[in-house]
């Protein structure tokens, strides 16, 4: 039986527990990441290169078919696709997922798709391109690009804030706060899947805990061992850790 590498994304704590508990019954499926939303997923799926993907089709912010088409052909994976509403079937078909898991599944059903998916792994013959599946992930891809205010629940109101405005991003355990001008904005959510967000939008990767708008970086400072701090145009001084200096340099061309 083929061994398989299982990445688990659905933004429900509860659905992932069960999905974790039936998978340990089932022969050769070693889960290697969870992922609580699209934005950590694309990231963990790059990183780790999994063989087979369990994808919740609705999820904030970046849903499973917003996963797909964020990444290249060549990074994705087999996919299940989990959903409670059956009107996903066709259209996750048409995405060439391996097949799709009506939620609430049992176990039966689980150890079926996997079967399907270490099936279609081992004859090891990509899916044939589908003129289907590129306008699907070119409207989603379109979707997402469009999508580029936050919002930010503050005082019992809902405010957006636009990408471009944006400053700099901090790290806070498993929030980010988004300092934009004078104003700073607190969100549940981990800087990882921050930066899956806005790496696109002209924004790097400075630090473990700093993400950075590259339009608002005014100077680079060296520092000693490979350190960089840079200075902004409001005056904000944000350090730059040595492991990101290779991004730095290619960014800034310095």
């Amino acid at each position: 039986m083929t061994n398989l590498r299982v990445i688990i994304v659905d933004d429900e704590p509860l659905a992932r527990e069960r999905l974790r508990r039936l998978l340990g019954e089932v022969p050769g499926a070693a889960i290697v990441c969870e992922c609580s939303n699209g934005a950590e997923a694309i990231v963990a799926i790059r990183k780790d290169r999994p063989d087979l993907v369990f994808l919740d089709v609705q999820m904030p912010e970046v849903d499973g078919f917003g996963v797909l088409a964020a990444l290249q052909p060549s990074e994705h994976p087999a996919v299940i696709f989990t959903t409670a509403y059956d009107q996903f079937a066709v259209k996750a078909f048409e995405v060439h997922a391996v097949d799709y898991l009506l939620k609430p599944f049992d176990e039966d059903r689980l150890k079926a798709a996997v079967n399907r998916a270490q099936h279609a792994l081992a004859l090891q013959k990509p899916p044939a391109p589908n003129p289907k599946l590129q306008a699907l992930l070119d409207e989603v891809k379109t979707g997402a690009e469009q999508a580029d205010r936050i919002s930010v629940k503050t005082n019992g109101r809902i405010v957006l804030i636009k990408v471009e405005d944006i400053d700099w991003v901090e790290a806070a355990d498993n929030y980010v706060t988004l300092h934009v001008g004078k104003a700073s904005h607190m969100i549940r959510e981990t800087m990882t899947a921050m930066e899956a967000r806005l790496q696109a939008r002209k924004f790097l990767r400075v630090s473990r805990s700093t993400l950075v708008n590259i339009e608002r970086v005014k100077e680079l400072h060296p520092l000693f061992h490979g350190d960089f701090t840079l200075v902004l145009h409001d005056g904000s001084k944000l350090s730059a850790s040595r492991n990101y200096r290779e991004k730095i340099r290619q960014t800034f061309g310095v």
